[in-house]
Order: C-alpha cells, then structure tokens, then sequence
C-alpha cells in the first residue's frame, strides 16, 4: 500500500473484511511462472501471505516484500518471514527512496496483486512509479501484476461521492477523497510502453465478488469493507457525519449488491492483469 496520513490497515482488519483476495490469484499466479531460483520484488506485499507463499516456490531464490503500512510489515515478519523471504517498510510510490533494498538490475521479476490501485492513486508519482519497477528489474525481467481496472466497485465509488456531497463536500472534494485509481487496458498498455516495457499481455475481467458474512463487531460484510477500504472517504468528512455518510453508502448499495435468491451479497470487482517485460 502506499503512505497514508493514518494507518488503517491491520492483517486481522484485512482478513475480515476482504479474505477472498489473496485467494482469488490462480491466473496471476501462473502468468508470474515461479522458477526456483527467481528474485522477486512484491510491491504492496500487505501481510506477507501471497508473498509466503510465492517465496515456498523458490527455494534457491529471494522475495522481498514491501508496503508503507507499519502494521501489514509487522505482521508479515512475524508470521510468514523465512530464510528466502523478508519484508520491509517502505512507500512504494517512492521506490528509490529504498535503493539500498530494492537495488537497480537486481530482480528477475516485480510482481503485484491488489495494491497498485492505492499506489497509482497520487497522479505526481503515477509515471514514476512505473519508470521505478522498470529501474529495478534486471534486462529481460517481467513485471506481473493484477489491481483493480476500470469500472471496479463502481457502485461504491458513486455512493461514497454521493454521500460526501451530502456532508457538503463540492463534487472536486469528493472526488478527490477517493483512495483508488482504477486505469483502462488502454491507458495502462501505453504508460507501460512509454516507460520502455514490452507488453506481454494487459487485459481486463469482470469478477463479481461476494463479500465475507457479516460479524457482529462490524468487521465484516459490506459496513467492513467499507470502513476499512473507503476509510480515505470517511476521513473527508466531519467527524460528527462519518457514521451517517457510512449509513448512507450502506442503503444506497443494499439492493444493488444483494441477491434476492439467498441475500449473498457481492460487489463489481473489475481486475486488470498485466505482464511487461524490460526490453
């Protein structure tokens, strides 16, 4: 993830509330074609699990894994750290920042999942970001990521800027609360191209997602995703209006992401997937 002015991320938080995304890796998994001796890069590690276990397929080979969040480093050194595998704090909009842990020419792949939408959301740092990876990655190395694409939890975007707009934020305010950045096929395959990438493959899948169930503690369920995912939207607005705008969000999206054969409930995921290769 990258920096944010609070830290709102914790691994019990995260389980609880979007558990189905680490698992929900078969295809960008088998586009980064783990070899055992692979040095990887993964950016926006989180709490360290994908990063384990991508670690567990190369035993004569390194992973790093970074993210700006004190709480997900933690965690993962606590927990899923191993001889071939470490984590480090660091602001991924801001790589080189790092140089000493992420190095130039010094990785055989940078892999993604489910974190460059946080990254890429500070428009000034966007193309960096990109010329970065591209920086780290030894001659022929493969960048293998999957973020959200365009159109992903639409719906909670819409009514998030809704209800900020009733708090009495202007539209530009509301917009600008947003905490993702969600490209098109299109403008991803041409910023990779004009950093120096060979684009492999860039494509985009609509994936309806169910949400986990609901806990009484409100860490689940569609009140949790949104606290913890739209937390950047809720820090907008007034302290005495956070509730009701979550209320608000809560109502709005209730028969739009419910089912009526069985009240699951599920949200637009839209996932765009890449692989670039450093010419």
């Amino acid at each position: 993830m990258p920096a944010q002015t609070q830290d709102h991320w914790t691994s019990a938080k995260y389980q609880s509330a979007a558990s189905f995304v680490p698992k929900l890796t078969t295809t960008v998994l088998s586009y980064l074609d783990i070899q055992p001796t692979d040095r990887i890069l993964d950016i926006g590690c989180g709490d360290g699990q994908l990063t384990s276990q991508i670690a567990q397929a190369t035993p004569q080979g390194q992973v790093l894994g970074l993210d700006a969040s004190h709480s997900f480093i933690t965690t993962a050194n606590q927990n899923n750290s191993s001889t071939n595998c470490s984590y480090h704090l660091q602001d991924c909009t801001v790589l080189s920042a790092s140089s000493d842990a992420v190095g130039e020419g010094s990785w055989d792949k940078v892999f993604s999942n489910a974190a460059l939408h946080w990254i890429l959301r500070p428009s000034a740092t966007r193309e960096n970001v990109f010329h970065e990876i591209h920086r780290a990655l030894k001659p022929g190395g493969s960048f293998v990521f999957e973020m959200g694409g365009k159109g992903n939890v639409a719906e909670i975007q819409a009514a998030f800027t809704a209800a900020l707009v009733h708090a009495g934020l202007s539209i530009q305010e509301a917009r600008e609360a947003c905490p993702w950045f969600f490209p098109s096929v299109d403008w991803m395959r041409e910023t990779l191209e004009g950093v120096g990438f060979e684009v492999v493959k860039c494509e985009s899948e609509y994936r309806p997602t169910k949400l986990n169930p609901e806990r009484e503690d409100g860490s689940g369920g569609i009140e949790g995703w949104l606290r913890l995912m739209g937390a950047r939207f809720l820090e907008a607005v007034d302290e005495g209006k956070k509730e009701g705008g979550l209320k608000e969000v809560g109502d709005v999206l209730e028969s739009v992401i419910t089912r009526e054969e069985d009240g699951s409930r599920w949200i637009g995921y839209v996932r765009l997937r890449a692989v670039a290769r450093k010419k």
